[in-house]
């Protein structure tokens, strides 16, 4: 596994140099923990929507929605989410303004009542996401996809870096420079594979100062981003 400091020249000489890399990297903010922890639970709610629905379906279309889909579910109050009834899913079921999805619609109610357990358990939802270590973020990708609808995978990474958390994504071009710099053999697919990544990345963050999201980018941009 080779250094993160070679892995960063190696992406600033294709992206036109230091400060082009840094400029790109500005372009994905993370923020702090205590930023996180102030983001109310409907808003949690609503990003955990907005990667659920963005599945399977063009982000372009799901944006062009987005102000129905706040509509429909009530600005992703958790507590009106998690108790609609028949009558109300059958509304949303027939709802021509936003993706009439019946089993993403049911993901809706499942991850409101996950946010409201974890709003019980931590005071509130962003607090559990702000104070969970980026050094076990592979972790917390599994409390996602154990805990929460549809929240597994891709969807769990762009939920958690679209909030702030520094987060690696698992792209095509994140795995080929994976694959390149020996750290995992094929796209990850077991536990055994997410565990190899979880270290590097902790070694890397450890030996450059960056976050998960910095570092994921950087890999992306040394191959084809």
């Amino acid at each position: 596994m080779r250094a993160f400091a070679e892995i960063l020249a190696v992406a600033a000489k294709r992206k036109g140099g230091p400060g082009a890399v840094e400029r790109l990297l500005a372009e994905t903010p993370s923020r702090t923990a205590e930023e996180i922890a102030a983001l109310p639970d409907d808003r949690i709610l609503a990003e955990m929507t907005r990667r659920v629905f963005n599945a399977g379906f063009s982000s372009k279309v799901i944006t062009g929605k987005w102000p129905a889909f706040e509509a429909a579910f009530w600005g992703f109050d958790p507590h009106a989410c998690a108790f609609m009834n028949g009558e109300q899913f059958d509304a949303l079921l027939a709802n021509r303004d936003i993706v009439r999805n019946g089993a993403k619609i049911k993901a809706v109610q499942a991850n409101a009542s996950f946010v409201l357990a974890l709003a019980k358990e931590h005071g509130a939802a962003a607090r559990f996401f702000a104070d969970w270590p980026d050094r076990d973020y592979v972790g917390l990708l599994d409390v996602l996809k154990k805990r929460g609808s549809h929240l597994g995978g891709d969807s769990g990474m762009r939920f958690l870096r679209a909030i702030g958390k520094p987060a690696f994504i698992a792209t095509k071009d994140v795995v080929a420079a994976l694959i390149r710099d020996g750290v995992v053999t094929r796209a990850p697919s077991s536990k055994a594979d997410f565990a190899a990544i979880q270290q590097a990345f902790n070694h890397w963050s450890k030996e450059s100062g960056r976050n998960l999201t910095a570092i994921s980018r950087v890999l992306a941009m040394s191959v084809g981003e």
